[in-house]
């Protein structure tokens, strides 16, 4: 599944092609995604200008003035931006047109992905509203985690991956992140102190950085909005690698399966 760091990396090769564009209309090959695209989407959004591309956790909210159109990429959808017609491949299910003739054009094979429209508070649509803290927000800080966390029995691992707790520290990432931090994925929340929480933070914000600059992680078929895969899955230390030796202190990698995720971990090095 797409996480933080592709999502951002998809806003981030979007956003300077499209940015003040005016929209001319869609072109909806399947309305059939997680939740049906509006089919008042065509006469809600043409002719309006894109102002921006923002970021929720892994929400894309495409400012039309009017009203903000969601995408999200769901389990294995892209985004890519194309400067003309081209014909559609198999998937290819939603085009955004803009009066140019370019276009953003989603891929999802799965068909869990997302295009809705919203014309009030964006923030306030039921599917952001009680999202919590973003990882870069200033205010996310080792002491929100170690607050948050209080009296907690769930696994670390487990408290990470809430989104009402902070957004986009998917598996991929929380796996990394724990091992960074010298933290096993099985330890409960609430018996790690302030120090572990101090430095699992500011592993989170530099894991998830490294992975923007790397383009992300293509596991499956996840491209940037060019088509490129991303290579931060290169630099693993710990997913994906059960039975490989840990890079720190070749110990065997353990795999186990939590929340129905798989969990990877060094048991020498994080405790």
């Amino acid at each position: 599944m797409p996480e933080l760091p592709e999502v951002e990396t998809t806003r981030r090769g979007l956003e300077p092609h499209v940015s003040g564009k005016k929209i001319e209309g869609v072109v909806i090959r399947n309305p059939r995604l997680r939740w049906p695209i509006p089919e008042n989407l065509a006469g809600e959004i043409a002719g309006a200008t894109l102002k921006g591309i923002a970021r929720r956790a892994k929400y894309l909210l495409l400012d039309c003035g009017r009203g903000t159109l969601i995408l999200h990429l769901g389990m294995s959808g892209s985004l890519r931006y194309l400067d003309a017609e081209i014909s559609p491949r198999k998937h290819d299910h939603f085009d955004l047109v803009f009066s140019d003739g370019s276009r953003i054009r989603l891929h999802d094979p799965r068909r869990f992905g997302a295009v809705l429209w919203e014309m009030g508070d964006i923030l306030s649509h039921p599917l952001l509203r009680n999202l919590g803290i973003e990882p870069f927000d200033p205010a996310f800080s080792g002491k929100t985690l170690y607050e948050f966390s209080r009296g907690r029995s769930v696994s670390v691992k487990q408290f990470l991956m809430d989104n009402h707790v902070v957004v986009g520290v998917g598996n991929i990432y929380a796996n990394e992140s724990l091992f960074r931090s010298g933290i096993s994925p099985l330890k409960p929340a609430g018996k790690i102190g302030l120090s572990g929480y101090m430095k699992l933070a500011g592993e989170i914000g530099t894991t998830l950085q490294e992975a923007i600059i790397a383009g992300g992680s293509s596991l499956r078929d996840f491209v940037d909005s060019s088509g490129n895969p991303g290579y931060f899955q290169q630099s693993y230390f710990v997913y994906g690698r059960a039975g490989e030796r840990c890079l720190k202190c070749s110990s065997p990698i353990r795999q186990v399966r939590q929340g129905q995720r798989s969990s990877f971990y060094c048991p020498k090095c994080q405790r």
